[in-house]
């Protein structure tokens, strides 16, 4: 760094030439993440969901009752509709080019600018269609209007022809759009996945009860364990309502009917439509939001307004039932372990970025309230023996809230007298939580070897013996039992399951260092398991972390290098080590063995190591929750008490094992 600044400068003059000036679909190719978010597999795959918001735009205008999604097994996707088709006649502006070239040759340009040829859409920069095109390898358009077809082709969002006429066509129309990603912009692995597609089709459908949407896809994408059907047609006619049904299979509620319905907004503005039940199983709620069937998984102003016009409805139901205990209820304590389904359909929304995950349009709160709070009102006063009912379980609610602030409070008064902490452990010296974490090692070897490589002022160690107790299988009464499980969670301080307390937790990150091999991997999967069951918040909330200690370490003359597996200790010998002689390759057995120096340098040092990050899906989609179900299925089958489902995953999965460390 200092050679840096203090090189001889370079003679470098600032001039106009330096500018440069990106033009066309280059701005999107030099910068996707501007315009979809990223260049990950959730970036890709919104780019079908802008295809799909451009179809559902038509169907939500009255102008299109079917659309097609269908994957095709080389990689490309198609939507089509059976809406107006883009129009192909010369543009005013740029006579020598089709309107459909304008719009997908050049950002910010469509339809939904002024408003004529759509009262409400999904769709409002001009820029999906045109991204879309600048993001693929390759993508065809063919639209269907006044019974002829015509078709254009595109590359890396340049046109390969004009638009041709293909000949007339008697019983078609709309648009059709097919593309496969650039493997330049998002490497060499994309590939769509047929679940996350037929999630996505499937949505579109609750959304928008007007609306067929046939998904279909090629069977060799489908994995061996992946339940998505090859083909069917998705129409859900009670729209949000059917949504809820769908999400609540399973469980109860407290009352026998949610609360459902549909509001036209005055001056044709619009409409909002809900759906909200109340689970009585005490576990955690759900909320989905969208705005002009686009998801808004960060909420947004119409959320506000469904929580203001609940509450002053509920409020105002228990003030005239003369229930005085109402009134500090909150809209957290309505909501929170609520089931709820919003949809609105505004003009003109004003959303959170190009990704639109949020909805900021300042009107829509009060739309939302207005829409709701009567609906709410004559809901409850038809059935009063269960909005009592709701209203109890909604009170309770508000006091065990105030229980576990009152707890708080008390356990911070105190927290001095009451820390009891395990004798196994070495704590940091570093009073706050911020900036610190605890080590958990297996066996005091190990812990040995850790404590010495520590810094005293901000990591702790707690050695544990062997294997802990497998948590899924185990009876409450065991688990309380166990001494390790108990030294954790004494070290922890955050109480478990639902005593889990986020401002006790003595740790910011809870590391979980164990030998690089298969027992290793063990201890640490039973660990993983436990704070899944145990503290699943401490997760979710992204305390929970692996750390990765080399298997190898390469040494010649004065070089030394580590390695954490077989793949990386051959890179190294090809590269690093390129023609060199008497390589010496140590293997590490285990952490006890590695030198305090070398174990800080490779593991615990935050400048140089590794960590691994644990996370659960927040159910903030509904892709997480189908994924947050998948999860405890797949821990259920690994770690539960029925072997033969782990004998049949072995059996199932044996032939991709290539390598064995046994």
């Amino acid at each position: 760094m200092s050679d840096l600044f203090n090189a001889t400068p370079v003679k470098n003059e600032y001039s106009a030439k330096d500018i440069e000036v990106l033009e066309g679909l280059d701005p999107v190719r030099k910068r996707p993440g501007m315009y979809i978010g990223g260049i990950d597999e959730r970036a890709y795959h919104h780019l079908v969901a802008e295809i799909i918001d451009n179809a559902m735009d038509e169907a939500v205008a009255g102008y299109a009752t079917n659309i097609e999604v269908y994957l095709n097994a080389d990689g490309y996707i198609t939507v089509k509709d059976n809406g107006r088709g883009i129009p192909v006649d010369p543009h005013p502006k740029f006579p020598d080019k089709s309107a459909l070239e304008v719009i997908t040759t050049t950002l910010h340009s469509g339809g939904k600018f002024g408003g004529d040829a759509y009262a409400v859409s999904g769709g409002l920069h001009g820029v999906g269609l045109s991204a879309v095109n600048a993001l693929s390898a390759h993508m065809i358009i063919e639209v269907a209007r006044d019974k002829k077809l015509y078709r254009q082709e595109y590359r890396q969002g340049h046109p390969q022809t004009p638009v041709e006429f293909v000949g007339p066509v008697s019983n078609r129309r709309g648009t059709s759009v097919s593309f496969i990603p650039d493997t330049e912009i998002f490497g060499e692995t994309v590939r769509f996945k047929p679940s996350t597609l037929f999630r996505m089709a499937r949505t579109k459908a609750f959304l928008f009860r007007g609306v067929e949407i046939r998904w279909s896809c090629e069977p060799s994408l489908i994995g061996p364990d992946d339940k998505t059907p090859t083909e069917q047609i998705l129409k859900f006619p009670n729209g949000v309502a059917d949504f809820l049904d769908y999400l609540m299979q399973g469980r109860t509620a407290v009352t026998p009917k949610p609360f459902s319905g549909r509001v036209e907004l005055p001056d044709n503005e619009g409409a909002v439509e809900w759906a909200i039940c109340w689970p009585d199983d005490f576990k955690d709620g759900f909320s989905y939001s969208y705005c002009n069937t686009v998801v808004t998984p960060l909420g947004g102003t119409h959320e506000t307004g469904l929580r203001a016009g609940l509450t002053k409805s509920l409020r105002a139901f228990a003030d005239m039932s003369g229930n005085k205990k109402a009134a500090d209820i909150t809209a957290d304590d309505i909501l929170s372990t609520a089931g709820v389904m919003l949809s609105v359909f505004i003009k003109d929304p004003q959303f959170q970025g190009q990704t639109k995950e949020k909805l900021v349009t300042q009107s829509a709160a009060r739309l939302v309230e207005n829409a709701v709070k009567d609906p709410f009102d004559h809901w409850l006063s038809r059935d009063i023996k269960s909005a009592n009912a709701l209203l109890e379980f909604i009170i309770e609610r508000a006091e065990e809230r105030k229980r576990k602030k009152k707890t708080l409070e008390t356990a911070r008064a105190n927290a001095t007298k009451k820390l009891r902490l395990p004798g196994k452990l070495a704590d940091c010296s570093h009073k706050e939580t911020s900036g610190t974490e605890i080590f958990l090692v297996e066996g005091d070897s190990a812990g040995g070897s850790a404590k010495q490589a520590r810094d005293r002022m901000r990591q702790a160690i707690l050695p544990l013996r062997g294997k802990i107790l497998n948590v899924i299988s185990a009876s409450n009464d065991k688990i309380l039992a166990n001494e390790e499980i108990r030294d954790m969670t004494e070290a922890l301080g955050c109480g478990r399951r639902d005593k889990y307390n986020e401002d006790g937790l003595r740790y910011e990150k809870i590391i979980i260092m164990t030998d690089a091999d298969v027992d290793g991997a063990h201890i640490a999967s039973l660990l993983m398991s436990f704070f899944y069951q145990e503290m699943p918040k401490l997760i979710e909330n992204g305390h929970l972390y692996i750390a990765l200690p080399p298997l190898y370490r390469l040494t010649q003359g004065g070089k030394s290098v580590y390695a954490a597996d077989d793949e990386e200790k051959e890179r190294l010998l090809k590269t690093v080590f390129k023609n060199a002689k008497n390589v010496d390759i140590s293997r590490f057995k285990g952490l006890g063995e590695m030198p305090p120096a070398q174990l800080k340098e490779t593991t615990m040092d935050p400048a140089k190591r590794t960590l691994l990050r644990v996370s659960v899906p927040r159910k903030s989609t509904e892709e997480d929750a189908e994924e947050s179900a998948y999860t405890a299925q797949m821990v259920e089958r690994l770690m539960g008490t029925k072997p033969e489902y782990r004998f049949q995953f072995i059996q199932e999965h044996a032939k991709f094992v290539e390598n064995l460390d046994i």
